[in-house]
């Protein structure tokens, strides 16, 4: 059992890694360099192997066993740090982008093998703890390569930490071998249709979009992330503006909020194995996001630069709204998880990854816009916008019977 949870923890913050980099580090490097929000929004697109997923989650499926993914892909992200580690994003940022993204590509592979162990190996019971563990453990990741990165670079380096981060997917890759997890296909005769099935995109999608509870689900993933992703990523940015050094904010934003939001994570798990229901637990957080949110507009329409009253608030928002995504996101993922364990074994990893290719595509598709949204409407419009968004979503999760 430790052993199980270990292995998983470990994967899953080994693909917390490239997101802590381009959530955490490039936004404040960007901006820092003088672009504009609508620049800095659009770097989101080294996300787009997050979307694409679901079209080669069947191949994780179906094909090979799942050591053999989880270690294909450890081994590109030790060559990709390697390889980043030879260059100068200050001076030409376009190789460093391509590598990101080939990062992504093989985060988004390792996800679905994860996904797809953790779905076979967690019972019931356990399934509370499972993802506490990915929330978790993802987010440990992207603290590391996110704030830790931008508080510590003055002082090791570009070329040093990227060496030690290809260190750490070496080590692994170590213990990937060792692990004595069930990482093979697992086939059963029966349900051979299945697989067969596969081979047509548009059957699969249809057998996805039969097991029950996915249509709810699907609009939950869709709508929940929307607001709060808007004031996540633009927040800092407007502190960098007013008074925030990029030490600070990758020391307030990038570790302590986050580690906040790891708290909320585990409380979350903790409560999913005491209360066994995350949907009733998580209508009432949502309205709790929604509060945090209105603060956190009107702060922003009364700051003043250079007062402390005014920072405090700002850094006790950050944490606060850290804290309630903690939660959040592990109840949700909770309930995306019970309802891929409905679907029939040789699918639950692709209509695991459905669920989780479209959570990131809401979420990448709107913070892109939220940069042209401040741009546009200034701050104070935008964060309206952001009100409204997180309203419709509290709006669809009261109004549910399920």
């Amino acid at each position: 059992m430790n052993a199980k949870y270990a292995v998983l923890a470990m994967l899953y913050f080994l693909q917390g890694i490239p997101y802590g980099l381009q959530s955490g580090l490039l936004p404040i490097y960007f901006r820092t360099l003088g672009l504009s929000f609508t620049k800095i929004s659009l770097s989101k697109v080294l996300y787009v192997p997050w979307i694409l997923k679901v079209f080669w989650a069947p191949l994780v499926d179906q094909y090979f066993t799942k050591r053999s993914w989880l270690l294909v892909t450890l081994y590109g992200f030790v060559l990709a740090c390697l390889a980043c580690s030879f260059m100068a994003p200050e001076t030409n940022f376009f190789p460093v982008a391509i590598v990101l993204l080939l990062m992504n590509f093989c985060a988004s592979i390792q996800d679905v093998a994860v996904d797809a162990v953790a779905i076979q190996l967690l019972t019931q019971r356990e399934i509370g703890y499972g993802n506490t563990i990915q929330v978790v453990a993802y987010k440990m990741g992207s603290v590391l390569a996110g704030g830790g990165l931008l508080t510590f670079l003055d002082h090791l380096g570009w070329q040093t930490l990227f060496v030690g981060l290809a260190l750490v997917y070496v080590v692994a890759i170590g213990v990937t071998w060792n692990a004595n997890l069930k990482m093979q296909v697992r086939f059963n005769p029966q349900y051979s249709w299945v697989r067969h099935k596969t081979a047509n995109p548009w059957l699969t999608l249809q057998e996805l979009l039969k097991v029950p509870d996915t249509h709810w689900t699907i609009g939950l993933v869709l709508l929940y992330k929307l607001g709060e992703q808007g004031a996540i990523s633009m927040f800092p940015l407007f502190l960098l503006d007013h008074s925030f050094s990029p030490q600070e904010l990758g020391f307030w934003n990038g570790i302590v909020a986050m580690i906040f939001s790891i708290i909320g994570s585990l409380l979350g798990g903790y409560l999913i194995s005491k209360q066994g229901n995350p949907f009733s637990m998580l209508k009432v957080l949502m309205i709790f996001r929604l509060f945090s949110l209105v603060f956190q507009t009107l702060l922003l329409v009364a700051y003043e630069d250079k007062q402390s009253v005014f920072e405090g608030a700002a850094v006790l928002s950050i944490i606060l709204q850290h804290f309630i995504a903690g939660l959040v996101t592990t109840l949700t993922f909770t309930l995306m998880m019970q309802c891929a364990q409905k679907a029939q074994e040789s699918l639950q990893a692709t209509h695991y990854s459905l669920l989780a290719t479209l959570e990131v595509l809401a979420k990448m598709v709107f913070s892109s816009l939220a940069g042209s949204l401040v741009d546009w409407l200034g701050f104070t419009s935008a964060f309206s916008v952001f009100l409204a968004l997180s309203s419709v979503s509290v709006a669809y999760i009261l109004s549910s019977r399920r």
